[in-house]
């Protein structure tokens, strides 16, 4: 009897394909920007593992060699460039090296975002909505405007936008949680007339825009053999979120939102987005899959 079982486990398509997953991206070049720490550089590990060549970028030259060598140390084909997606000239440097090094491009994860405002969000000033909207949004499009003609010329291609579960529900933070935090925040505190604090919805509203822009970009790109997908994740320890998860009265307070009760780690969200980019997803567009540990942002 489990003889038999074995027999048919090792005769199974689908184990096939699954032992076949680490190499399905071979010959795929792949572009992740902000992908030298965090989510970008867990997203870049995870596609070159699966054999694409994965084109890494952030603003600082050391941090690109950094990323550079802890993936080539991992064996995966890597070029590395430096770029402020906010700059036109910077988002056509990185194309322009990857076109030269590795004649093409498939995919493009857009994982580049700032957050300079902490508080509620009538607080808010001009230039933080201009600063966090041009980073976090028009960037990630003109970018994708920038790749699409490549994917084109290569049969297709994939596309994946990173969100925040706080696109679906802006995160609150009481006051008596927020002593600890990051003292460039703390003046949003001071003078705060509520409890709780409506803590990232500038950003958040960037982060929805991104699933509008997954919803409108794919039917439109579908014709070009373009997916177009998002991943949102929950807390994830990253250093672009540190002062939330390393405020331990804030990680109890998600904790109570939680079903899986700890802080995500970057790797979980890079395995989504190399899963979205891969051909098991091949029937997958427009969607956004949230990597949040369960908490309850939609039905």
């Amino acid at each position: 009897m489990l003889r038999s079982v074995f027999r048919c486990l090792g005769t199974n398509p689908v184990v096939g394909r699954r032992s076949m997953s680490q190499s399905s991206l071979a010959g795929k070049v792949a572009i992740v920007t902000a992908s030298t720490d965090g989510i970008g550089l867990a997203a870049a590990q995870a596609l070159g593992k699966r054999g694409a060549h994965v084109v890494v970028s952030s603003r600082r030259q050391a941090n690109v060699d950094k990323a550079v060598a802890l993936l080539q140390s991992h064996s995966i084909q890597v070029t590395g460039t430096t770029c402020n997606v906010g700059k036109a000239e910077d988002r056509e440097k990185l194309l322009q090296t990857t076109l030269d090094q590795c004649g093409g491009v498939d995919i493009l994860v857009s994982n580049a975002a700032v957050n300079p405002f902490f508080g509620n969000i009538m607080e808010s000033t001009q230039d933080v909505w201009d600063k966090i909207l041009s980073v976090n949004v028009t960037s990630a499009f003109l970018m994708t405007k920038l790749v699409v003609p490549h994917m084109v010329k290569r049969g297709g291609g994939n596309v994946v936008f990173v969100s925040s579960v706080a696109g679906y529900q802006p995160m609150q933070v009481s006051q008596s949680a927020c002593i600890r935090i990051d003292a460039r925040w703390r003046p949003a505190l001071k003078d705060a007339a509520s409890p709780s604090l409506q803590a990232l919805s500038p950003y958040s509203v960037s982060k929805t825009a991104l699933l509008g822009l997954t919803r409108a970009l794919a039917p439109e790109l579908a014709q070009d053999n373009i997916r177009v997908n998002c991943v949102a994740p929950g807390v994830i320890k990253t250093r672009f979120s540190s002062a939330l998860w390393g405020n331990e009265d804030i990680v109890d307070e998600f904790k109570k939102q939680l079903s899986i009760k700890r802080i995500g780690e970057p790797e979980e969200v890079g395995g989504v987005i190399a899963f979205l980019c891969s051909e098991e997803a091949s029937y997958i567009t427009g969607e956004t899959v949230t990597v949040t540990g369960g908490i309850g942002c939609r039905l």
